[in-house]
C-alpha cells in the first residue's frame, strides 16, 4: 500500500510541473544555429542527444537503414530565405523538417514538408526534396550531436552532420547575384525617394556592371534629392563606364572639392580613388585639335 501511495504521488508531482509548464534540464537539450550565404538566412532549429555509452546507427539505438528525425524531441526545422541548392537540387525558400536516413555507406537527407513530423508519422509524399550523402569518418569522437556549417564562401558552405565517430555533409550553394538583385530592387521599390537607397542601388549597378541606364537615373534621382560628394562620384563613375569621359570628369572634379570642404570624417577613404579618376578620365579625353594659322612666337 506504501507502494502505490508513492507512485501515486510521483504521477501526481509529474502532472503538476507538465501543467505548470517549469522550464528544466532536458537530456536532448535544444539549440539554434544561424548562417548567412551571401545574402540568404539559413536557421536549423534541432535538439541534441548525447552519447551516454550508446552507440548510434545500429540497431539497438537510431538504426541504419530506416527514417530518422535527425535530432530527439521535435522535428528538426530547417528554414532558408531564399532558394538554395543541396548537392546540386533546388529546395525553395522555406521552412522544412530535416529527416534523414543513415546507412553504413550513404546517407539520405530529406526535407519534408510536414514540419512537426515524426518517425511514425512521415510520408515520403511529403518530401520536397532528397539528396545523398556520403558519411566520412570524424576526427574526433563527438559525444553530443552536432549540426553546423563550415567552408564558408560568399555563394556556398558545406551542412555538417556530426555524431559519434560519423560525419556527413551536404553541399549549400545561393545565388549571390540573383539575390542581391533582386534586394536592391526591393529597396527602391520601398524607398523611392530615398537618397542613400537610390546611391546604394546605383553603385551596386555600377559594381556588377548591371543596366547602367537605370544606375544612371538613380542615382540622377539621388543628386536632386540630396548632393554630395558620394553621389557625384558614383555618377562620374557610371558615366565613365559609359564610356562618356567629358562628361564624368567635371563630376570627379566637383566631387572632389565637395569633399574636401564636407568636414566628413569617411573622405580619406574616398580622396585616392576620386584623385586616381581625374586622372584616368583625363588621359581618356581625346586629344583638341591643332588650331590652324596659330605659331608659336619666335624668340627675341
Amino acid at each position: 500500500m506504501r507502494k502505490l501511495s508513492v507512485t501515486a504521488a510521483t504521477l501526481c508531482l509529474v502532472a503538476q510541473l507538465a501543467t505548470a509548464q517549469i522550464k528544466l534540464p532536458s537530456p536532448s537539450p535544444g539549440a539554434t544555429i544561424s548562417q548567412t550565404i551571401g545574402t540568404t538566412d539559413i536557421t536549423i532549429n534541432y535538439s541534441r542527444p548525447s552519447l551516454k555509452g550508446r552507440s548510434p546507427f545500429t540497431d539497438a539505438y537510431v538504426p541504419t537503414g530506416k527514417v530518422w528525425r535527425t535530432g530527439a524531441n521535435g522535428a528538426t526545422a530547417f528554414t532558408t530565405s531564399t532558394d538554395v541548392m543541396i548537392n546540386g537540387k533546388t529546395l525553395p525558400a522555406g521552412t522544412y523538417a530535416i529527416m534523414s536516413i543513415p546507412e553504413k555507406s550513404d546517407w539520405t537527407l530529406i526535407f519534408n514538408s510536414n514540419k512537426a513530423v515524426t518517425e511514425q508519422t512521415y510520408k515520403p509524399e511529403e518530401d520536397v526534396l532528397r539528396v545523398q550523402l556520403k558519411p566520412t569518418a570524424s576526427s574526433e569522437k563527438i559525444e553530443t550531436f552536432t549540426i553546423g556549417f563550415s567552408d564558408l564562401t560568399d555563394s556556398t558552405a558545406k551542412l555538417n552532420i556530426l555524431w559519434a565517430d560519423v560525419k556527413a555533409s551536404a553541399e549549400l550553394r545561393v545565388d549571390v547575384n540573383t539575390n542581391s538583385a533582386a534586394n536592391v530592387d526591393k529597396a527602391v521599390a520601398e524607398k523611392p525617394d530615398d537618397a542613400g537607397v537610390l546611391q546604394a542601388a546605383a553603385s551596386y549597378n555600377l559594381s556588377k556592371g548591371r543596366n547602367l541606364d537605370q544606375a544612371l537615373s538613380w542615382i540622377d534621382k539621388s543628386i536632386t534629392l540630396k548632393e554630395t560628394y558620394r553621389n557625384l562620384y558614383v555618377k562620374s563613375q557610371i558615366l565613365a563606364k559609359m564610356g562618356k569621359y567629358t562628361d564624368a570628369l567635371p563630376l570627379a572634379q566637383k566631387a572632389l572639392s565637395l569633399g574636401q570642404s564636407s568636414n566628413d570624417a569617411a573622405f580619406s577613404f574616398f580622396k585616392d580613388g576620386i584623385e586616381k579618376s581625374i586622372t584616368e578620365y583625363t588621359g581618356k579625353l581625346p586629344a583638341m585639335p591643332a588650331v590652324k594659322g596659330v605659331k608659336g612666337k619666335k624668340k627675341a
